[in-house]
């Protein structure tokens, strides 16, 4: 392990992931009530389905294994990943200090099933706080952006298809199950595109077999 590392020593940009944490969850602690809501009208159309609670978990393995994918198999695509998923998680940050927002779309779960529970548990360890831009989104956007362009997959229709299909669940996912607002999950696309785009201004995560497109 130290011996790969001392190799492949860009892997330590994960570090970043252990200020990112700590940053998160102090926000919590010192800005524990939101000065603005979170609403559009979109959200009142969308009913509540604890079904769904299964493809928004499903992004706790998503992420993280293509995160080690990419760090493993494809410098060039991790470094791009780590930009926009890296940078956005930052501003997210920022944003959230500088205009504390949050959600009052919960209402109380009356489904008595496994999904259910699940719900009611992640509501009691996650506050409807620090929404907008969702974090949550941005960074499966941008796996799903980087899928598209990366050697491994941006040939394959059919693994675009399943990225596609995976992201576009996991973000319905977190309006279904009132964990972010419309208006969360449209920022936090926008954030990962134009991150995308910057990347490719600067060509992050380019090299002679990988041209990047502007």
């Amino acid at each position: 392990m130290i011996y790969w590392i001392k190799k492949h020593p860009y892997c330590l940009i994960n570090l970043y992931l252990v200020f990112y944490l700590i940053a998160f969850f102090s926000l919590e602690k010192l800005i524990p009530e939101p000065k603005y809501i979170i609403h559009c009208p979109l959200d009142d159309w969308i009913p509540f389905n604890e079904w769904f609670v299964l493809p928004y978990f499903l992004w706790y393995g998503w992420v993280p294994a293509f995160l080690v994918y990419f760090m493993i198999k494809e410098k060039q695509s991790f470094l791009r990943l780590a930009f926009i998923m890296f940078t956005g998680m930052t501003i997210c940050l920022v944003i959230y200090v500088l205009w504390p927002n949050g959600l009052n779309l919960r209402r109380e779960i009356t489904a008595q099933n496994f999904c259910g529970e699940i719900v009611r548990f992640l509501r009691k360890v996650d506050t409807p706080n620090n929404v907008c831009p969702s974090i949550h989104v941005s960074s499966t956007a941008a796996i799903h952006l980087v899928i598209c362009r990366s050697r491994s997959f941006g040939k394959s229709r059919v693994m675009k298809g399943i990225s596609l299909a995976v992201t576009l669940a996991i973000c319905l996912s977190t309006m279904v199950i009132k964990q972010h607002s419309a208006v969360d999950v449209f920022w936090g696309w926008a954030l990962s595109c134009f991150l995308s785009l910057a990347a490719g201004r600067l060509r992050i995560g380019a090299d002679d077999k990988t041209p990047v497109i502007v």
